[in-house]
């Protein structure tokens, strides 16, 4: 899989151009969105609806660089959720924000 198959995102309530290596990044930009607002829970119920208690200010980026899974990124190892909801970067790679989010 190459990035211009899939759009891969992170959130974070920080801003910068690059992300480093071991951040998480995933395809579900919902799931990246709550992240940015960094809580201490979030879980999704069967409907997908995601739920968190974070209260950051976040900032939603997607990865911007044509990247591969097993050489640029891979799955997360010690993930909770379904599988492929999460993605370690393995590598630092560059980012592009989509735009402030509110709480």
């Amino acid at each position: 899989m190459k990035s211009n198959q899939a759009v891969l995102y992170h959130g974070s309530d920080q801003i910068f151009d690059e992300l480093r290596p071991e951040s998480t990044i995933t395809q579900w930009r919902e799931l990246a969105e709550a992240f940015s607002h960094q809580p201490s829970s979030l879980w999704y119920d069967d409907d997908g609806i995601i739920h968190h208690n974070g209260t950051a200010k976040g900032y939603l980026y997607i990865i911007n660089e044509t990247i591969d899974v097993g050489k640029d990124i891979e799955q997360h190892p010690r993930i909770t959720m379904d599988r492929n909801a999460e993605f370690l970067a393995k590598r630092p790679l560059r980012v592009k924000m989509l735009c402030r989010l509110q709480d």
